[in-house]
This record gives structure tokens, sequence and C-alpha cells, in this order.
């Protein structure tokens, strides 16, 4: 589904883009949602209350000045730069995936963030095996031309970030750019900066809280050509980071391991259902360049929907919500199981999404509040 982002040559300046995106209950999807109905942050931060009152809020007030002018100045204490997703900085990769992150926090050069960039991530409980694949697959890959993206965790992410110094990479942040987490990585991190990019959402100085990583994820599938795992549990972070990656229509490859060891569950599971297996960095950019050769067939325009009859806001309202529970479902198949069009169900989400009542989660899916 189009998100509608900010499109190039907007006026709208960082203090007016980062009080929308931190206003309450604004994510990145009903950023881009809002700049798409109104065309440009400013217009839209002054519909917000409005928009909020029709939902039944009468209390709503954006995001202060002064909170997202204290937001600038924490930036450049840290020594990092604010990307807006109109800025010809901003990786186009990333600005494609449902929910882009409308700002990026990075420390480093923005550079590194298009530069054929590729995941590896896996366990953080890794066995000496793994991180010896970890780094022969970073360093190769990067010997290769290709940015090596991870999450800067303990094991894997790790192993690949220190790999790839010398080529380039990137770490994804879950707090702010400048709090390393975990604390033993403060090192590398520096290090990473100098060398690389350090990345973030996330305001500087917050702290990682587990609500973050899971949002911290989708930005490393949706910044990558492909995501590389090596080892991971049946039940893990990597996991639903190879999960955004399909999600998004990046290619998803895995290393495999011993059926017994608790630590290929994961990776055995992926290639089971259909991941890449790959055994090594030749393997990853043989594939690549397969992707790439490969052409694209052409889809047919489809037919024109019959007219819908309109719905009353209040019934549209519950028809979303009778299709939703607590597992979240897929925001393009609520919408089309509702058979009206995309701008009518699109207001009534936002609604519902102010009232507090439906959450988005990432993925483009939705969930009950």
């Amino acid at each position: 589904m189009d998100t509608g982002h900010l499109p190039f040559g907007t006026q709208d300046d960082d203090l007016t883009v980062l009080r929308l995106i931190r206003s309450r209950r604004v994510g990145p999807a009903t950023y881009h949602r809002l700049i798409a109905e109104h065309g440009g942050a400013r217009a839209a931060l002054d519909a917000l209350p409005a928009i909020a009152a029709a939902a039944g809020i009468g209390d709503y007030e954006p995001c202060p000045e002064g909170v997202a002018a204290a937001e600038l100045a924490a930036g450049r204490k840290a020594g990092a730069r604010l990307i807006r997703c109109d800025s010809p900085l901003y990786p186009a990769a990333l600005r494609e995936i449902d929910g882009a992150p409308p700002i990026l926090w990075v420390r480093g050069d923005p550079a590194w963030l298009a530069k054929n960039p590729v995941a590896v991530i896996g366990a953080r409980n890794a066995s000496s095996l793994g991180l010896r694949m970890a780094r022969g697959m970073a360093a190769g890959l990067g010997e290769a031309g290709h940015t090596i993206v991870a999450g800067l965790a303990r094991g894997i992410d790790t192993a690949a970030h220190n790999a790839a110094l010398p080529t380039g990479t990137v770490a994804v942040m879950a707090g702010g750019v400048d709090v390393i987490y975990p604390a033993e990585n403060l090192v590398l991190a520096a290090e990473i900066a100098e060398k690389g990019a350090l990345v973030s959402e996330q305001p500087p100085g917050t702290e990682p809280q587990a609500r973050h990583f899971p949002t911290r994820n989708r930005i490393v599938s949706g910044l990558s050509l492909a995501v590389v795992v090596i080892e991971a549990a049946h039940r893990s972070g990597t996991l639903i980071t190879a999960k955004n990656a399909l999600d998004q229509g990046r290619e998803v490859m895995a290393v495999p391991g011993h059926p017994m060891d608790a630590r290929a569950g994961g990776c055995n599971q992926l290639i089971r259902d259909g991941a890449l297996l790959v055994r090594n960095s030749a393997d990853v950019c043989a594939a690549l360049a397969h992707e790439a050769g490969a052409a694209d067939t052409p889809e047919a325009p489809p037919a024109p929907a019959p007219r819908p009859e309109p719905v009353e806001a209040g019934e549209l309202e519950a028809r979303i919500l009778s299709r939703l529970g607590p597992s979240p479902s897929d925001e393009n198949d609520v919408i089309r199981d509702l058979g009206l069009p995309a701008a009518a169900a699109n207001a009534a989400i936002l609604s519902l999404e102010l009232q507090g009542r439906l959450l988005r989660v990432p993925g483009g899916r939705l969930a009950l509040g």
C-alpha cells in the first residue's frame, strides 16, 4: 500500500517534522498518511487537533515546539545528523517499506546506508563456530563491496560489525544513537561511527526498551538487499527480522546448522520454509547477482472495482474493529475485506488509532488497542 512518503522539495523544516512524528499516537504509518492527505508536515500538524476532536479526543495537543527543539539540540550535542525521509541522503530502499521511519538520527557517514547493504544477524549466545562464520561472512561480503548491517547486539552482530570495520558497517540502534547497548560495545560503536554509521529513529538519549527492538529490526531489514541469518533459536528477535525482510520483499538467506543444536533451529526452519541455504559470502554474492539479473515480469493492470455504497463513519469503525483481535492482522487484507475505497478505510483507521482503540505494529499490520 502506498504510504504517501513526504515528497522531495517540501518546505517543512526539521522542527515541524519532528513535532509531527513525536506527537501523541502518531507513528510512522500515520505520519505518512497525514503527509499524503495534507501535503506537508506543517499542514498535518495544524490539522491534528481537529482530527483528534473528530475521533472524540477533545484535549489533544501536538508535540510542543520546545520538546522538538530539545531533541534537535541533543542530536547536535551527540554529534548526530538528522536525516528526513524527503532528503536525498535517506536510503531509497528504506523509504519504500511500509511504515518507513520519517526521520533517522545518524552518527557517521550516511552514505554507508546505501552502499549495497546486506544484513548479517544471528544469536546473541552464538557458538564459536557461529562467530567464526559471521566474521568470514561479513569480511567476504565487505570485500565484495557490501556494507554490513546489524543491530550491535552481542554474538553474531558484534562479530559481523568487527569483521566489517575495514570495509564499512552500519549499526541500527534500538535506543538513541548516543546510548550504546550493550555497554560492552562502547568502543566498537565509536569505531563504527568513524568508519561507518550508527543509526536510530529514536530521540538521542533514549534508553532502549523491549518495545524498541522489533521496530529497530524492521530498519535492519529495510536498509538491506538481503538478510543473512547465522544461528537463531526457533523464537528469537532474529526471526522477527527475517519475517520483516520477507514482508518487505527482501531476500532471506540462512546458514544451516546441526539439527540437535537449538541455536540452529531457527536457521533450519527458515531453510525448510524457503529461505536460501548459503555456506559463505560467495553464495550470497551469487544469489544477489542472480536476483539483480532476473527480468521483472510486468503485471497486468487491475480491473476497476465497482463503486461501493457509502458507509457511516461509526459503522465503518465498528466493521474494522470486528476484523481485528489481539494478534495483528495485515492492514491491506483488512481494507480489502471491507470492500471500500482505501481513502475511507484509511480515515477510519486513523481515527481509531487516535482514539487508542487500534494499534499499528511493524510490517503494515493492525491490532486491537
